[in-house]
């Protein structure tokens, strides 16, 4: 079991803010996991699609090609914007 959460604005437009779903055996990295979410349909492959996007796995900021496995948080946050 995988748990997934979402930040922000990218909570609103996908209309989830956590789940847990089983990982695909053929799923190994981070790459992997968001194409595997954008399958789902148009709204998750443009909402993750999105180079600005910052994701962390077991709350550590990571790149694409990080490994993902089964027990691990991975979490997706939009570009934070201030004032």
């Amino acid at each position: 079991m995988i748990t997934l959460r979402y930040f922000a604005s990218l909570r609103e437009t996908l209309g989830v803010g956590d789940e847990q779903l089983e990982l695909p055996d053929s799923i190994s990295d981070l790459s992997g996991l968001t194409r595997w979410l954008q399958g789902r349909d148009d709204t998750w492959k443009q909402a993750l699609d999105d180079s600005r996007l910052h994701v962390a796995i077991n709350q550590r900021i990571v790149n694409t090609n990080s490994a993902v496995k089964d027990g691990d948080e991975v979490a997706w946050f939009p570009p934070v914007t201030g004032g």
